[in-house]
């Protein structure tokens, strides 16, 4: 049996507020709220299903990662994890690269990964095979960098490269349909990613979510992440006009092709 087991919560249009629950008997109620952009829907959840919140674990400081955070603390009294580096509503544990979080009532703990780019101070929490990942790595894609620079960026994907395959990436928003639409222009004769983009369809249209999703299969689709493929190279060199063998002017290409897209 797995450590832990994660339920999702929306919210919003397209967000995701996770859960994660201790497998254990004697913990098996306690929760860690992952990025509550809104109270309401997790206060739901946490009644219904007889919860124990324990801990509030914050990517980054955007609203839609942080709204419902002073309520819950007010509501539970539970302490908040968070970039060290923004500025985090009720923040007690602020974080940078390679801390570990260590949450005694469900036996779990978590390593920290910076991965700016979205914004300058996001962080990622890693551990039990999963990667709580906020907007940096999205299913199919990536978040804008806002605040961060293409190489802060594509050194924080490049960092996601180095975890086990079977990582399960639990992203915060329902975007993959449209990733997918844009990954295809890159690669369009990328056999996966012309299964995955099916496999897609079929979840929505059943109303099912497509995150989390592997690292492995992120790996073989995501044109993000694949800035080193020969394959994204071309797609990147035929729509700036010139060769490029740095991979973060690949990355940056294609980043700006599927903002001027958006």
């Amino acid at each position: 049996m797995s450590d832990l087991s994660i339920s999702r919560v929306e919210a919003f249009d397209d967000n995701y507020i996770w859960l994660i629950h201790a497998n254990k008997r004697e913990n098996k109620n306690n929760v860690i709220i992952v990025d509550p952009g809104d109270e309401e829907p997790v206060i739901n959840a946490i009644n219904s299903k007889k919860l124990l919140p324990s801990a509030i674990f914050i990517t980054h400081h955007h609203g839609d990662h942080t709204g419902g955070v002073e309520k819950l603390v007010d509501t539970y009294n539970i302490p908040v994890y968070g970039p060290a580096h923004e500025r985090i509503p009720c923040l007690t544990h602020p974080l940078t690269d390679q801390d570990k979080v260590e949450i005694p009532e469900l036996n779990l703990s978590f390593d920290i990964l910076d991965v700016p780019g979205h914004t300058k101070g996001h962080i990622a929490y890693s551990g039990h095979n999963c990667l709580f990942i906020g907007d940096t790595l999205f299913a199919g894609g990536c978040g804008r960098l806002f605040e961060g620079t293409p190489k802060q960026m594509q050194n924080s994907l490049a960092k996601l490269l180095d975890l086990d395959d079977n990582t399960l990436v639990y992203c915060a928003h329902e975007y993959t349909t449209a990733n997918l639409k844009f990954a295809i222009r890159v690669e369009p004769e990328n056999q996966i990613l012309i299964d995955r983009i099916a496999q897609t369809k079929r979840l929505r249209e059943s109303n099912s979510a497509t995150v989390p999703s592997s690292l492995l299969l992120e790996k073989q689709t995501n044109p993000f992440l694949r800035f080193d493929k020969t394959t994204v190279i071309h797609a990147a060199e035929e729509f700036a006009g010139h060769k490029m063998a740095d991979p973060v002017e690949v990355f940056k290409t294609v980043r700006y092709w599927k903002d001027t897209l958006d």
